[in-house]
């Protein structure tokens, strides 16, 4: 990785581990410190750190907005763990298990009330269309998780876009806030922070394709998980939405297996029908997508290194 990107990112955690969240009763807010010291890439974060140094803002200016946006994926991530019923976050136990789900919704509660405090704190420019940028972005996250809720109920098939829509709400649109609001805290022209926004969300959105893609066809040793295990879930994946769409029959077929038998004839079957290529190049898609923002950025006059660096960074893995 850019070793200007490895810097904005101890920028980061310097501040993370310099404002912990104190109060009483204490188990509340251990906890609420507890899932931000997990680790992760702080993607979301560092994205507004590099939307700032896009627009030559100041750091100083970004880094509560940074800790923000992070602070509002943590609080969304505590309460997944609660419905997903999930154990383990990060290699840890999640925080309804080492503390309890009483605790955890209210530790949950306040790191949303947490966020507003921190965007309290922000003197720099753009004040209200970040805020606005952040209400919109926070309720479509919340409609995004209750759309892949849903969707793990409904007997009828989902429909590819519908899950497009979901993972767009879900995950791409806090990556594509974190930048817009980054390149909001400068005194560059706010007319172009929605193509810095457009780009976080295509670059979110193949992730995204190539996530499900390495969760089917990935290398287990090389991805750190069991291969196949949306397959096992039985999740409505693009993959699994389009195999429905081609061939309903064989695929409910395919699924009513168990175990590892599912897992290999599903995998074997989607080979057949050419899935594994059809995620790749809709990832592909999705990137060169990106790739036009990019270049749109660049002739505005912005260094786009960095955004570079870290698209590349994201989705190398996918080479």
């Amino acid at each position: 990785m850019n070793q200007d990107i490895i810097a904005l990112q101890k920028q980061y955690l310097t501040y993370l581990e310099q404002n912990p969240f104190t109060g009483n009763p204490p188990n509340l807010y251990d906890s609420m410190n507890y899932i931000l010291s997990l680790g992760g890439k702080k993607v979301r974060p560092l994205l507004v750190l590099l939307g700032n140094q896009s627009g030559k803002g100041k750091i100083d200016d970004a880094l509560p907005l940074a800790h923000m946006i992070e602070v509002f994926h943590n609080f969304s991530l505590v309460h997944d763990d609660i419905m997903d019923h999930a154990d383990v976050r990060r290699g840890q136990p999640t925080v309804h298990k080492k503390w309890d789900e009483p605790t955890a919704i209210l530790s949950g509660d306040n790191l949303l009330v947490k966020t507003i405090e921190l965007w309290r704190k922000y003197n720099g420019k753009n004040t209200l269309v970040i805020l606005d940028c952040y209400l919109k972005t926070a309720t479509e996250v919340c409609e995004g998780q209750q759309k892949d809720m849903d969707f793990a109920m409904v007997s009828r098939p989902v429909s590819e876009d519908e899950y497009l829509e979901m993972i767009r709400q879900k995950t791409a649109v806090l990556l594509g806030a974190a930048l817009k609001v980054g390149f909001l805290s400068t005194n560059s022209n706010p007319e172009h922070a929605d193509t810095f926004y457009d780009f976080a969300i295509q670059t979110g959105m193949s992730f995204q394709m190539m996530d499900d893609y390495l969760d089917s066809f990935g290398d287990g040793e090389q991805t750190g998980k069991k291969q196949g295990g949306d397959i096992l879930e039985g999740k409505n994946t693009w993959l699994k939405i389009k195999s429905h769409e081609i061939n309903d029959t064989k695929t409910r077929e395919l699924f009513s297996l168990q175990g590892q038998e599912r897992i290999d004839a599903v995998v074997s079957f989607w080979k057949e029908i050419n899935l594994d290529q059809q995620i790749r190049e809709r990832a592909q898609n999705y990137f060169n997508n990106s790739m036009a923002d990019l270049d749109q950025i660049r002739k505005w006059g912005y260094d786009t290194t960095l955004l570079a660096s870290l698209s590349e960074w994201l989705l190398g893995r996918t080479n």
